[in-house]
């Protein structure tokens, strides 16, 4: 009998070793952010661009051709914004498959994980897509509020060559602080933590992973915008995560652009790596293993774990994949290239940086004409971006205004509109006490010294451009001489009728803000989270960049102009420091 026995668990241990090799080599590769860049091309500037999934198709084709390994494929989130093509497709052309649907089965994706930026386009685009995929697409935190099972998917596992991974997904719960509630009503976005713990629990227990793997979009930094590591349902919580809860391998992460490849412990002291990479398809996150076959306990044992960031400019696009989608680049770029109207001055966003512009000013009066309102508040989406006099087409929009947020209507006190511009101006504009300082409120190191990316290489402002709130309407006067909630001076409304800080007041001003992104509404005007939705009184049914493309339509020509009710004082300090500071950023 013991002679059987002992016969069995040879034959056994030699069937494990023939069907599993001892050595496996594993590729794991992460796109994240790509924010629908699909085609090497600009489709805005008209011009060739040097980063696409055409690039990634080509890394791909040769990963693959490497027999000696096993290779899958994950995306990470933020795919179906961001570009002409996903706008396109998401709004214009939606009684065919979804073109980013379509790319991300040819090119055979394993799993994905949903961006905020996907949920930003609507439940009607986010529902068609997840049923157009070949793929799973993963937010285990994103909870159906009837039914209290996960929207998505939680996790998937993929078994390739008798390797067996695990892929948990999770997404930012932020997304009730920047978008409107009928854009994921039906959700709840739970705490990333916690989620992770419950769901990596019942995936060991039931799945028994060679490799357990978080695909998050969420970024490293748990400290930005004021938040730290105990608050709850934290932004960018992946590290959080890694470090806190056990059995990961490996994390991806996104969302934050800001690229990442190193290694942290998990509470029992196993080494976990965490890898994302930047945007708009500029490279690829790639995480390479080596397995060994253990034939007694039956199991692959992780060595040799390394992380590296690809960059796709090495690669030249797909020559199969341009052509099974030459079409469809014709007919977006064809969409794009339409003609909307004529614009008798030229406007740049590098303006705006500094003070007053043409660029914003258009913005905010297309609101204040849309929305009837008394205030307008809006803020560059764009850095460097500008749009030249004359002809003016559907393109210019994507520069004009880069995010599908909605425009709403909102009731606010005269305070609370002081009190928000205090809070932008103050994170906007340094406190100047000579001429000779910088104007705008630059990230400093210990010595006082202007401090610069690491990977860009640029200069950091303290808070990101897009949070440079200004308001029209209202006539007023930034003092950057003075401290923090001291600078603003509102005068009387534009029309000349008087500003009172206890009467209440329509405000045109963007979803994202309106939901209190950037802090405004909630840290600058004090209005309580729970409370901001009770203050919208109309909100557009489209993007505001719909509305923007129809009313210089029907403008037919525009003639972009300074509004000239607001002013940064002292004149010689602002210009000394704009001066300065243009220097800085754009040299």
């Amino acid at each position: 009998m013991l002679k059987k026995i002992l016969f069995l668990i040879s034959v056994l241990i030699f069937s494990v070793t023939v069907s599993f090799p001892q050595t496996v080599r594993v590729k794991i590769i992460e796109t994240s952010d790509v924010h629908s860049a699909v085609f090497p091309y600009d489709l805005v500037n008209d011009r060739p661009s040097n980063s696409s999934l055409a690039q990634v198709s080509a890394f791909l084709k040769e990963q693959r051709a490497d027999t000696n390994q096993i290779v899958f494929l994950l995306d990470n989130g933020d795919i179906l914004q961001g570009d002409p093509v996903a706008y396109y497709y998401n709004f214009e052309k939606t009684d065919t498959l979804h073109l980013i649907a379509d790319v991300m089965n040819y090119l055979k994706y394993d799993a994905a994980t949903v961006g905020n930026h996907d949920i930003e386009t609507g439940h009607e685009v986010y529902d068609r897509f997840d049923k157009e995929i070949n793929f799973p697409w993963l937010s285990a935190n994103a909870v159906n509020t009837t039914s209290e099972q996960p929207y998505f998917k939680p996790y998937t596992t993929v078994e390739r060559s008798g390797v067996k991974i695990a892929i948990l997904g999770l997404i930012t719960p932020a997304i009730p602080k920047w978008l409107p509630e009928k854009i994921w009503s039906g959700i709840r976005f739970d705490d990333m933590i916690e989620t992770a713990k419950k769901w990596v629990k019942k995936i060991k227990e039931t799945e028994q992973p060679d490799l357990m793997i978080g695909l998050f979009h969420s970024g490293v930094d748990f400290t930005y915008g004021g938040e730290n590591e105990n608050s709850y349902k934290n932004e960018n919580a992946s590290r959080l995560i890694a470090e806190r809860v056990n059995g990961f391998d490996l994390i991806f992460v996104g969302h934050d652009h800001a690229g990442w490849n190193f290694k942290t412990k998990s509470p029992s002291g196993k080494e976990v790596l965490i890898l994302g990479t930047t945007s708009n398809a500029q490279n690829v996150a790639a995480a390479s293993y080596t397995l060994q076959y253990d034939k007694i306990c039956m199991i692959y044992d992780k060595k040799e774990i390394t992380g590296e960031l690809v960059s796709m400019k090495n690669y030249s696009p797909d020559p199969d994949f341009l052509k099974r989608y030459e079409k469809n680049f014709d007919e977006v770029k064809n969409f794009v290239n339409r003609p909307i109207g004529e614009f008798t001055e030229s406007i740049s966003s590098r303006d705006a940086i500094f003070g007053p512009s043409k660029f914003v000013d258009l913005i905010q009066n297309i609101q204040l004409n849309l929305t009837n309102a008394d205030v307008s508040f809006t803020a560059p989406l764009s850095f460097n971006a500008g749009i030249d006099k004359g002809t003016v087409y559907v393109k210019d929009m994507f520069d004009l205004y880069r995010f599908e947020n909605l425009l709403y209507t909102m009731e606010l006190s005269g305070q609370e509109i002081k009190d928000c511009l205090e809070f932008s101006c103050g994170n906007w504009f340094n406190q100047m006490k000579e001429k000779t300082d910088n104007l705008l409120k630059f990230k400093l190191d210990e010595n006082g010294n202007i401090k610069y990316s690491e990977r860009t290489k640029s200069p950091e402002l303290d808070e990101r451009f897009y949070n440079y709130d200004a308001a029209a309407g209202i006539d007023y006067t930034v003092d950057v001489t003075k401290p923090i909630g001291e600078k603003v001076t509102i005068i009387s409304f534009s029309n000349g009728k008087p500003f009172d800080l206890n009467s209440n007041y329509r405000v045109a001003i963007n979803s994202y803000r309106g939901n209190g992104g950037g802090g405004h509404l909630t840290r600058g005007a004090k209005i309580p989270q729970t409370e901001l939705s009770k203050r919208i009184l109309n909100s557009t049914e489209k993007d505001l960049r719909y509305y923007l493309m129809k009313w210089i339509e029907n403008e037919k020509v525009v003639t972009p102009k300074l509004s000239g009710n607001w002013k940064v004082i002292p004149d010689d300090y602002w210009n000394a420091g704009k001066e300065k500071d243009y220097k800085i950023l754009f040299k």
